[in-house]
């Protein structure tokens, strides 16, 4: 049986090391495969010689996501049209762990997945927890000048396509609904003054499902011709609406006769407020963890459905 000392230490950490895998991997299944090697070393270990658990046990977690990461992008060679990180819905009333939504923005996901593994470690452990460059070296066995130079180049990569921005959440929750409101009521007119000239649509139907476009949609005219077509064409008829905090950002949960139908994320414009990115995953293998918040679901009226 395992260690009970060695349970309680790695469940207090647990949450930690979800957070940084699930940022390096951006999908929840791979996390946990990662995380439940993590722990098979962790209790194969002998314990007193480890003087710092929570160093230990992310330095391990970390090398087991990077030494993943190699067969995860032969998969991602394969998927059908655009691939989106697993969304990480907050469930209302949800006790979350500070750690845990250190989860950064799916926008900024996205971005992360062009940096090596490499980069995007260092990226991620340095931009989001807070790590100094010399730890980090240990975690990956490197030279702290190493870690600094991969450290600049990400980024240098990372703020030239996404500079930093948080929008305020209640903005983000009005524009998408008002992104909602026009999307489904077939209004082009409403949707054009809602996108910003240069946004992006992506569409995650991993092939399950038939999404809007196989490749990135850009240009405002575009995008929104293309929702609006693809709505009336094979929206589904009634469609309710939750809104949740997805990865730290005020997005929307559609359901269709109470399945997970789609995730909409909503990236703002730090000018104008408007939308320059459309985050849209409907591939039911990523909405298998999400229900409907019914029963404890406050935030929207009990006819908040669209037609």
């Amino acid at each position: 049986m395992p260690d009970p000392t060695a349970t309680g230490v790695f469940a207090d950490h647990r949450e930690l090391l979800f957070s940084v895998v699930y940022n390096l991997l951006g999908s929840v299944a791979d996390t946990e495969d990662v995380l439940q090697d993590t722990w098979l070393s962790w209790t194969a270990r002998d314990r007193p010689e480890v003087t710092n658990p929570r160093a230990y046990l992310v330095r391990i977690a970390v090398n087991t996501a990077l030494a993943k990461q190699a067969a995860i992008s032969r998969r991602r060679e394969s998927y059908v049209g655009p691939w989106l990180p697993e969304p990480l819905v907050e469930q209302p009333g949800a006790d979350e762990s500070a750690e845990r939504t250190e989860a950064v923005s799916l926008a900024l996901l996205v971005v992360l997945e062009t940096l090596t593994p490499l980069e995007r470690a260092v990226f991620v452990l340095h931009e989001v927890f807070g790590y100094a460059h010399t730890e980090i070296a240990g975690i990956l066995d490197r030279s702290p000048s190493a870690v600094r130079q991969l450290a600049h180049r990400a980024r240098e990569h990372v703020h030239a396509r996404r500079p930093r921005y948080q929008a305020d959440p209640d903005v983000q929750r009005r524009v998408t609904e008002q992104f909602l409101k026009a999307t489904l009521g077939g209004d082009l007119e409403s949707l054009l003054e809602l996108l910003a000239p240069d946004v992006t649509l992506w569409t995650d139907g991993g092939g399950k499902v038939r999404a809007a476009a196989l490749h990135p949609v850009e240009g405002r005219d575009r995008v929104g011709r293309l929702i609006v077509s693809t709505t009336k064409r094979q929206g589904p008829q009634h469609l309710a609406i939750r809104y949740r905090t997805v990865n730290g950002d005020q997005s929307a949960l559609l359901f269709d006769a109470d399945a997970p139908f789609a995730v909409m994320v909503l990236d703002l414009a730090p000018d104008t407020d408007q939308i320059r990115g459309i985050y849209a995953v409907v591939n039911p293998e990523k909405l298998t963890h999400i229900d409907d918040g019914s029963s404890t679901d406050r935030s929207d009226p009990p006819d908040h459905h669209q037609s």
